[in-house]
Parts: structure tokens; sequence; C-alpha cells
């Protein structure tokens, strides 16, 4: 099932990198929220293919009304079509097709298609992560000060930390870790089971600590397909993180 779930994450990311630059149309789902056609193309192409090769899963996306019968079902496709809209929309590289199969409210599958940076992301559950077929491991980091962010800014509090590049795809930023290329990826908002289910096993299955952004287990295909924060780090770094954004998080619940 991986081997064919990478297929068409491979093909969708194809379509989507073949549409970058050209004339489309875009819009505001909500303020803040920008949506194109491509999103909608992309969605579509998923949903045909996933459904065959598991037509008994159910199906959540960024992109399609919510099917209330979903949870009822043992397995779940959470799907983001295009993760990090805004930089596909300036041309920039920083996003990603996410596909995830959720079974038992646990994601057993995970792909991550970034062409636009040359970058192909594959778990699934007990078999490691890998990056363009080669496996990925979590850094070793113990201590917290130093730990590398990708960020465009630090908070004060936060001024020990490191701030490197940052892809606009949260699916993208979480598997830096998962490759060592970063040490803590954190939001501290209500977001979607679709920006995280497939870069939440490919984080884990590369050795990272994965939680939510009290510390809490992640679990998914929930009645609302949303989570309170995600947190993602070197594992030697976790409890340390999760005690400095404590209070922060704990004011915005």
């Amino acid at each position: 099932m991986l081997e064919e779930v990478s297929r068409v994450a491979a093909e969708a990311g194809r379509i989507a990198h073949s549409r970058s630059g050209s004339a489309f149309s875009r819009w505001e789902k909500v303020p803040g929220h920008p949506v194109c056609d491509v999103d909608l193309e992309v969605d579509a192409f998923l949903r045909e293919h996933l459904a065959a090769l598991d037509p008994e899963a159910g199906w959540l996306s960024e992109e399609t009304l919510d099917a209330s019968d979903r949870i009822e079902r043992p397995r779940l496709w959470v799907v983001d079509p295009i993760d990090g809209t805004r930089d596909y929309l300036r041309g920039r590289p920083g996003w990603s097709v996410s596909i995830a199969l959720v079974e038992d409210r646990v994601p057993v599958i995970g792909v991550l298609d970034a062409p636009a940076r040359g970058e192909h992301w594959t778990a699934a559950a007990g078999q490691g992560a890998r990056r363009n077929g080669i496996a990925v491991r979590a850094s070793t980091r113990t201590v917290l000060a130093g730990a590398r962010v990708p960020t465009e800014h630090l908070a004060s509090a936060d001024a020990d930390l490191v701030a490197i590049a940052k892809p606009n795809s949260i699916a993208l930023r979480m598997a830096l870790v998962a490759a060592g290329e970063a040490d803590l990826v954190a939001t501290l908002k209500w977001g979607f089971e679709w920006d995280i289910a497939a870069a939440a096993l490919i984080a884990s299955e590369a050795g990272a600590a994965v939680s939510g952004a009290l510390g809490q287990p992640l679990a998914f295909n929930t009645a609302s397909g949303e989570a309170f924060g995600v947190l993602v780090t070197a594992p030697g770094i976790h409890d340390a993180a999760v005690e400095r954004l404590r209070e922060r998080a704990l004011a915005l619940v």
C-alpha cells in the first residue's frame, strides 16, 4: 500500500508543479486562507485514486466538504492537496502534497511530495521514514538552547533558539525535524488534522517526539478534525520544550 500511495502522491505533486506559474483562479475561503483552482484539481485526483486503493476508507481533506460518517469507519484518508498554498501561489518551493492513511485514530501510512524541493517523504508504521528513498533520523540534541527552529522570527523568550529557513508547509517543517535538519517545530493554536497527519507519522518513525502543544498524544479522525497545537522535537528536548511552552499554550486553549 505504501508504494501505491507514494505513486499517487508523486503524480499529484507532478500535476501541481506543472501548473505552478500558469494562469489559474485564486481566492480566499476565509480571510487569510488562500485557495486556488489547482488545490481543487489535485484534491479531485487524490480522491479518485486513493478511493480506488481503499474504497472503504473515509475521507478528510482541506478542500472537500467533511462527511459525517467518516468517524464510524476504521480507516480514513487524511489529505491536504497543497499544504503551504501561500508558497505555491508565490512561486516558492515550500509546499507539499500530504497524504495519510489513518487506522483506529493512528496514522499508518504517510507520504509528502514536495516536487519544487526535489523531495519525496514516506513512512509506514513500524518501518521507519525515508526521504527520496534514504532513511532519515531525528537529531540527538539534548539541550534546548541552540535548537534549530524553522521560523521567520523568534519571540524574545526564545532568543536562545536558532531560526532557520521556514517552508510555508507545516508538514515540511515537521519533516525537517524528522531529517535532523531542525530540532523543534511548535504551533500554539487549533489546527486541522490534514496539516499534520502524514508528517506526524514521518517524524515519529524517524525517532522524533511528536505530541500536541501541551505534550498530549495526538488523535486523528476526531469529530472536529482538529487538534490543539503540535510539538515535534528531537526526543532529547521534548520535555524541556513542553515546559517552556506550557504557560503560553494554556493561555490559548
